[in-house]
């Protein structure tokens, strides 16, 4: 039986002077497990005096995860979070009925020049939790679950996975590790999970006889124990977990129905007026935003 299911190459996006590769949603897969969205960041370097500055934004229904290889970001929020997070940290911000938050590099960081590089994907919450109040966590790298393998080391950064559970709190059964490879090191993928994918970071895997490149996605054939092989040395991020169902998404927001959706819209459309930031609130020290896009 073939190992892959479908395989995905990510697409160059421009966010604002700071290109992405984005591989979920595609064609072929819009999701995988609750897994919506999946941008591949950098590397990137950035001279002194700049850096990232992704401005206030409204999220709805999902949780947004970052984690990085390189560099840091300093995390805002209305929640009234500041957090820096570095390589290996986790930052899992849940959205809920609606939040605000920014990502920007560190002044110290902008004065000499740093370099970016990590994923960031959304989890779709589901339908019973879209609602919830929002929240926001952040998890050091060293409270982590880490498994070495001949090989192969594996850190658990949501969810479950070869025996560990890492303490993020998410609210379905999600699957999310990242992969280091040796050179010729291999790593068995277990059918624990009803949906799996591998993405490449950088190097090169070998799944079944095919190899995949950095920005190339493998989403897994279910029930099936899948080998992993490292043809010279890789990183790659594992994800997946259990359906939450058919979500629609429209820029920042994620929903299980256009109702919501609009609603959405419709408040971040009147976000400039502070009597009507009820839903979202404000991120403190914050003035500027970015606007809801035209689609």
């Amino acid at each position: 039986m073939n190992a892959i299911e479908h395989l995905i190459r990510g697409r160059e996006t421009d966010l604002g002077g700071f290109k992405v590769l984005r591989v979920l949603p595609a064609a072929a897969q819009r999701m995988v497990g609750p897994f919506i969205f999946v941008d591949h960041m950098g590397p990137a370097a950035f001279a002194p005096g700049r850096g990232v500055d992704v401005r206030p934004h409204p999220h709805i229904g999902l949780a947004t995860v970052t984690y990085l290889f390189e560099g840091e970001f300093v995390h805002r929020d209305s929640l009234g979070t500041v957090q820096r997070i570095a390589p290996g940290d986790v930052n899992w911000m849940t959205a809920g009925r609606g939040i605000v938050h920014s990502e920007r590099t560190p002044p110290d960081l902008i004065a000499r020049g740093s370099r970016a590089h990590g994923v960031q994907t959304w989890v779709a919450l589901p339908l019973a939790h879209e609602d919830d109040a929002p929240s926001f966590e952040h998890h050091p790298a060293a409270a982590l679950p880490r498994i070495e393998r001949p090989g192969a080391t594996i850190d658990v950064i949501a969810g479950t996975a070869f025996g560990a559970r890492s303490p993020v709190g998410v609210l379905s059964p999600t699957l999310y590790c990242a992969l280091k490879f040796d050179p010729a090191a291999a790593l068995v993928i277990a059918a624990e999970h009803p949906e799996r994918a591998v993405y490449v970071v950088d190097g090169e895997i070998e799944i079944g006889g095919q190899s995949l490149a950095a920005g190339q996605m493998a989403v897994l054939t279910p029930k099936v124990d899948v080998t992993v092989r490292a043809r010279r040395a890789a990183r790659a991020m594992l994800l997946g977990g259990a359906p939450v169902g058919e979500r629609l998404i429209f820029w920042n927001f994620v929903a299980g129905s256009r109702a919501k959706l609009d609603a959405a819209k419709a408040d971040w459309l009147r976000y400039g007026d502070p009597a009507a930031r009820t839903r979202f609130g404000a991120i403190e020290g914050e003035t500027e935003f970015i606007p809801l896009p035209a689609r």
